[in-house]
């Protein structure tokens, strides 16, 4: 089970994306039961992708002396605290309310679940990491030179954590939409 670990592996296994074989993600808008549960909880997903987009660019564009540091720190701080107690909420409710009723829906995909709450553990330390490489940029806003390598330090935090976090996105949106679509959103919302 460690080559389906987070950093290990390139998506779920075929055993468990049974029921995205009925359910392609290019048909889950046009679906009758993509409801307003799977909108918003999509939705949530996209908020994370564009925080790390944002925070993503933000520190790019400080390190190409193409802002200035009050206005980056204050991104860094506004958007980082946004996307970390977002994650954190989105996956707590997901961990202790909608993966137990989920999990009942099919059990041949009952693994997933557990795969995706270990991600959440695995996540939560990533993200122990980008709340200390964020203080630091936050710490060091006065000294521009500290700051660049503040920031260089940060940006490589973040594209490792963007590109888990996206792969744990996907995994999580290809097992749980198409239980949705499949068995409804009854009894979830």
């Amino acid at each position: 089970m460690d080559n389906l670990r987070l950093s290990e592996r390139d998506r779920l296994p075929d055993a468990l994306r049974v029921l995205l074989g009925d359910y392609p993600r290019a048909g889950w808008e046009t679906d009758p039961g993509f409801d307003g549960l799977i909108r918003f909880w999509l939705d949530r997903h996209i908020m994370f992708r564009r925080l790390m987009s944002e925070l993503r660019g933000g520190t790019e564009a400080l390190l190409d002396q193409k802002t200035d540091a009050q206005p980056y720190v204050a991104m860094t701080s506004r958007y980082g605290g946004i996307f970390v107690n977002g994650l954190h909420e989105h996956h707590t409710i997901e961990d202790s309310y909608y993966f137990p009723k989920l999990v009942t829906k099919d059990a041949r995909i009952e693994k997933g679940f557990t795969i995706l709450d270990r991600d959440h553990h695995d996540l939560d330390g990533l993200l122990s990491g980008f709340v200390d490489r964020a203080n630091e940029v936050i710490r060091v806003a006065d000294n521009r030179e500290k700051l660049q390598t503040a920031a260089g330090r940060f940006r490589d935090e973040l594209a490792h954590l963007e590109q888990l976090l996206d792969r744990h996105l996907i995994d999580e949106e290809e097992l749980i939409v198409p239980v949705i679509l499949r068995y409804g959103s009854a009894g979830l919302g």
